[in-house]
């Protein structure tokens, strides 16, 4: 039995694009059976133009899907998973929050890093990424041999844990996705770390997605966080910057730290 991890491309996304391109093109090919006129040019101009734009938006989308293929040549969601990871520092026997958790990756992750570790994942498995789920989760958990792991539906903008309550917490790609103060969002969740504990959170943290995260550094540190760094993963620690240009991902960054 081999994990299943998906892909962050949803594949759904990919076909919707492929077929709206191959239906326009052949749109425009039915359109010159029509009788020459004004209706003819102009539903050939209309289709042809968005037969473009969804070609382009094909080979973006396939070229995004192959980088993240976890058994793929690229494998970058392989990288970033490993690698947020491997900053995870836990007591034995310590336990760990994986917000956002997807197909399980991360928490599997740390878990097989850590193996005396408890861990919970919790994500709200919504529509935009159909593909993974609870029971996605647990399968993969169980292929990679990590028992020690749990995985909730919850949110991540209110969670219900008690303050203190984990010695590490992490997330990837998570907090971007959600409307509203995305610094607020970063608080909630170190909330629930133990003092002492360690923090490593992957995400597109982009001026226009989050705001200043210097400032928000700096107020971390003058909070009593101590080794508070916003690690740049787009200088080829994770990506390439030609790479987290095409792909949407510029302002891909590891917060770090302890609580």
């Amino acid at each position: 039995m081999k994990p299943d991890y998906k892909n962050w491309m949803p594949k759904g996304m990919v076909y919707a694009f492929l077929f709206t391109f191959l239906g326009c093109t052949v749109a425009v090919a039915a359109f010159q059976l029509l009788p020459g006129g004004t209706l003819r040019t102009v539903l050939t101009i209309a289709f042809g133009v968005i037969s473009v734009i969804f070609c382009g938006l094909s080979i973006w989308a396939i070229s995004m899907y192959r980088a993240f293929d976890y058994n793929g040549k690229r494998q970058m969601a392989r990288q970033i998973i490993e690698g947020t990871a491997s900053c995870v520092n836990l007591p034995e026997g310590g336990k760990v929050l994986d917000v956002g958790c997807g197909s399980g990756a991360l928490g599997i992750a740390v878990g097989k890093r850590n193996p005396g570790a408890e861990i919970i994942g919790i994500d709200r498995w919504g529509k935009e990424y159909a593909s993974f789920s609870k029971s996605l989760c647990e399968s993969n958990a169980r292929a990679e041999g990590v028992s020690r792991i749990t995985f909730r539906q919850k949110d991540a903008t209110h969670l219900d844990f008690p303050d203190e309550s984990f010695d590490a917490v992490v997330s990837n790609y998570v907090y971007h996705n959600i409307p509203g103060d995305r610094q607020q969002y970063l608080l909630e969740t170190l909330r629930t770390l133990k003092k002492g504990g360690t923090f490593a959170l992957h995400d597109i943290f982009s001026k226009s997605k989050y705001g200043d995260m210097q400032t928000f550094v700096k107020r971390l540190r003058d909070m009593g966080y101590e080794k508070v760094e916003l690690i740049d993963m787009t200088n080829g620690k994770f990506m390439k910057k030609s790479e987290a240009g095409w792909m949407g991902l510029s302002g891909s960054a590891l917060l770090t730290g302890r609580k």
